[in-house]
Formats: structure tokens, sequence, C-alpha cells
């Protein structure tokens, strides 16, 4: 999208786009302020992470666990400056004042909806989200856009005030309110919810969050495109036993897929699966515990 003035008048000028691709991304405590309560992210941390988001080449990026305002910039001059231009930013701040989500985009991001005080009741004690989620209307061009709801779910770490898997899932079940809320405006809303759900598939937290019905959510579920992740006539099936871990825990030396890219029936219709992947980058583990995880679609409804 670019600008013109005629007249006097600014006009938005949108180009032909045929495909675009979204990125989720947790970027491990991308904090740059050396005041900040979390330890600063390395120089060799934060090319990594920048490298691993050009291997993505999203078009719209969520990402968890971004510091401040400060370190959202830097990600996004530092992608610029290496051919990547996402001018267009969403930063929610929620509770937690160290680590936040974001959202970067190449589109114009419109209908801004900041969810940033929802709390629950556990035990009779009041908790609030502590991440909060971001919820904008992308842009893609003047005949398509769509909902992003990106979301940093309870982490698995145990507190001492609460159980970490009962705040997780009331975090989910404010989530899929707000998920609830989109559909209620227009039943075939092209919607995506993505980001770190801290979950597995088959847990309280994800069954809560994807629903049922005809307002269930698609669980895009990408792995890694190698070699072998190709269907032959010798192994038809390998494609059913993708690569799809996204997190590395080392304290329990355990992978796992807690990042997801979920979509409404609307806009699942638009996704093209053999286009959608976790890319592969040498020494990604330097850059962050997780990896991206990327979906691309049809710039038009199907």
């Amino acid at each position: 999208m670019v600008e013109i003035f005629f007249l006097g008048f600014r006009a938005k000028v949108f180009a032909a786009e045929e495909t675009f691709r979204v990125v989720t991304y947790n970027v491990e405590n991308y904090v740059v302020d050396p005041d900040a309560a979390r330890p600063m992210k390395t120089q060799a941390a934060k090319s990594k992470v920048w490298e691993s988001i050009l291997v993505a080449k999203p078009d719209v990026l969520a990402l968890e666990e971004i510091g401040s305002s400060n370190a959202l910039i830097e990600i996004q001059g530092a992608l610029e400056e290496r051919g990547l231009s996402l001018p267009y930013s969403e930063l929610i701040q929620g509770f937690d004042t160290n680590i936040h989500v974001a959202v970067l985009s190449r589109f114009v991001l419109d209908a801004r909806n900041p969810h940033t005080n929802d709390s629950y009741l556990l035990n009779g004690q009041q908790f609030y989200v502590s991440r909060g989620f971001a919820e904008v209307e992308v842009e893609v061009n003047t005949n398509y856009a769509f909902t992003l709801l990106a979301a940093h779910l309870k982490s698995k770490r145990k507190v001492g005030y609460a159980d970490e898997s009962d705040m997780r899932l009331e975090e989910a079940r404010l989530l899929r309110k707000h998920v609830d809320e989109c559909f209620d405006k227009d039943k075939n809303i092209n919607l995506l919810v993505l980001g770190d759900m801290n979950d597995l598939r088959d847990s309280k937290t994800m069954r809560c969050l994807i629903g049922r019905g005809n307002r269930a959510l698609t669980d895009t579920r990408p792995g890694e495109q190698d070699v072998g992740n190709v269907p032959t006539e010798k192994n038809p099936s390998a494609r059913k036993r993708p690569v799809c871990w996204t997190e590395y825990f080392e304290k329990e030396d355990l992978y796992s897929r807690l990042d997801y890219i979920l979509l409404s029936r609307g806009m699942a219709r638009e996704w093209i699966e053999s286009q959608s992947s976790i890319p592969v980058v040498h020494g990604w583990g330097e850059g962050s515990d997780h990896r991206p995880v990327v979906a691309t679609f049809h710039a038009e409804d199907r």
C-alpha cells in the first residue's frame, strides 16, 4: 500500500496482492532497556531472531515476549535495514510490565481493539491476563481483510499463588470469549487467532480455545519443509508425521508444539497448506527457545 496526494486529498492505493504470509514467533525475552527487570538480549541472540524472521518472510508478524516499545522499534528497524519493511505496528501493554505481545505488518492495521484489562476469579482471587490480547483488522487490499487476535497465555512455570494450568485455562476462556464476539458480529468472518498458547493440542486450554461446531477454529499445524517430509510412492504417509514442535524446554529436555495459528472457517478457505511451514534456521536456539510458525493465504475470499 502506498499513499498518493491528488488536489490536496490523500488516498490509499493498494498493490494487487495474490498471497500473503502470517507468522507468530516468541522471541524469548527480547529486552533492550538496561533498567528492565529481565536481562537484556545479547547482540548474538538479537541477530538470530532477525535472521529467523527474515527466513520466515512475514507480511504480518505477531511477536510474543517483546520488551518495551524500544525493543519493538529495534526489531522493526533491523528488519527494514535488511529489506523487510513492516511499517505498521501494535504493542499491547498488559499487567506484565516486562514482556508484551506485539504485531508488525506490511499492511494497514485498522479497527484496533486491544484487550488489556481482562480478569477472572480463581479460588476466590482475582487475576488479570498478564500480557493482554491484541485484536486488529488487517487490510490486505481493497477486496480482502481479516481480523487477527494475538495472545501469549500463562506459561507452564509454577507459581506459589495458583495452579498454572488453571490460570492458563481461564485466560483461554477469556480469549475464546473474544473469538465468539467476533463471530457474533459476522458468522463468516475471516478470523486468525495465533500466538504462544503454552499448551498441547489435546489440553483443556486448546480444546476450549478451538471450540466446536460452526465456530470451531482450524489448527493449521505446519511442519518443517524438508525432503523427509514429502510424500513419495514408497512413503505416502510421510506428511502425516511432520516435525511440528515449536518450543524447547531445556530443564526437561522437552520439545513441544506450543505455538499455533488457528483459523475461522471463513479464513480457512484462503489457507494455502502447501506454503505453510516452520522455517528451518541453523542455530535457531541462539535467538529464542521457540521457532517461528508460518501460514500463507490467498488474498481474496474463496
